[in-house]
């Protein structure tokens, strides 16, 4: 008595087909292959190679799924045909970041020395100076706006998520996508005329600046601490309930601080967008040469209104003033970058805290 056995199906992650597969070197190899072929025929045709490297995308995108196809299906083809166009989404998405970091660091890097961080432009004419009073006046200003803004955001957003109900939740929802869209330049004219009521037209002054960038903030924070405090479960709340907790402290102890995590993170983003405005504080902050760290009193420096000062009057040489302008541009990157880096922080210790 004989008996026949059938040879194994080989299976993979995600399919099961009797197809083989490729090995795994093999689609990088197509890739690399493709977009050599993409630059040969850019050089070929005389071509740019941002060009020449779309063709080779483009040729990358036929080549790899037919081959695919025939090795492993056409199943396993769509995927890797879907893979490759979201990969070079991401890239494409990626690259003008990339890009803006290269030119930055190029043109700012050898400007952005001690002196730069540690002077002023009182009495510079040509070659010197610094954005010191220009850095202090940023971080003022920001501040301000962060400590107008983020407890309105917040109590808005608890507001919505916990107690509003009817037209009114309705009507501030609209309201805040609304402020989403305002225009910075619409901001800072807003703070211009509240103040120039009681000051006059001639005012000038910080708080007026980080009024107008808590008007930009605010709506950035309700609806990013919005989203977070809908992902809380309710079953925490509920069991808050259960053991008699009353509600406002329940939001405080156990919604909040469940969140808090994800608000840090809202927070540090809504600061992020707003800490590079130029529009609203050259109409109500102006700028000076010198440092002000009054921000009720006079004109104020900041990093974006230097950086546009110093780029479109650079003076006479040109070299001097677009060179401290790349490195304030520089600077200001920097300062975005680190409080992303704080707010990861922040998120990692209040996730580490909640797992306890």
């Amino acid at each position: 008595m004989t008996s026949t056995t059938s040879p194994p199906i080989q299976r993979q992650a995600g399919f099961a087909t009797g197809h083989r597969t490729l090995p795994a070197w093999a689609p990088w190899a197509i890739v690399v292959a493709c977009l050599a072929l993409g630059l040969l025929a850019g050089t070929v045709l005389g071509t740019s190679i941002s060009l020449a490297v779309v063709l080779g995308v483009a040729l990358t995108a036929i080549v790899l799924p037919l081959i695919s196809r025939q090795v492993e299906g056409g199943r396993r083809a769509k995927d890797r045909f879907v893979t490759l166009v979201v990969t070079a989404a991401f890239a494409l998405a990626l690259l003008p970041l990339l890009s803006l970091l290269v030119t930055a660091i190029q043109n700012g890097v050898t400007r952005l020395d001690w002196e730069f961080l540690s002077s002023d432009m009182r009495g510079v004419l040509k070659a010197g100076g610094g954005a010191y009073h220009a850095i202090i006046g940023t971080l003022l200003i920001t501040g301000a706006a962060a400590l107008i803004s983020v407890p309105i955001g917040i109590m808005t957003a608890v507001y919505l998520v916990e107690y509003g109900r009817g037209r009114v939740a309705r009507a501030v929802t609209l309201m805040v996508d609304v402020m989403t869209g305002i225009p910075s330049i619409v901001a800072g004219l807003f703070a211009f005329a509240l103040f120039a009521i009681f000051f006059g037209p001639s005012v000038r002054f910080g708080i007026g600046g980080a009024v107008a960038l808590s008007v930009l903030m605010v709506p950035v924070v309700v609806r990013s601490v919005e989203e977070m405090l809908k992902l809380v479960p309710n079953e925490l709340r509920e069991a808050s309930y259960a053991l008699g907790v009353p509600k406002w402290r329940t939001v405080v102890k156990v919604v909040l601080r469940t969140a808090a995590a994800g608000i840090a993170t809202g927070v540090t983003i809504a600061v992020a967008r707003v800490i590079g405005e130029t529009a609203p504080l050259l109409i109500i902050v102006g700028s000076t040469n010198s440092l002000n760290t009054d921000l009720t009193d006079g004109r104020m420096a900041s990093l974006p209104v230097f950086t546009y000062y110093s780029y479109t009057i650079p003076g006479v040489p040109p070299e001097f003033g677009v060179d401290r302008a790349w490195a304030a541009a520089l600077t200001l990157f920097i300062l975005v970058m680190g409080l992303n880096l704080i707010a990861r922080l922040v998120s990692r210790y209040f996730s580490l805290s909640n797992s306890r």
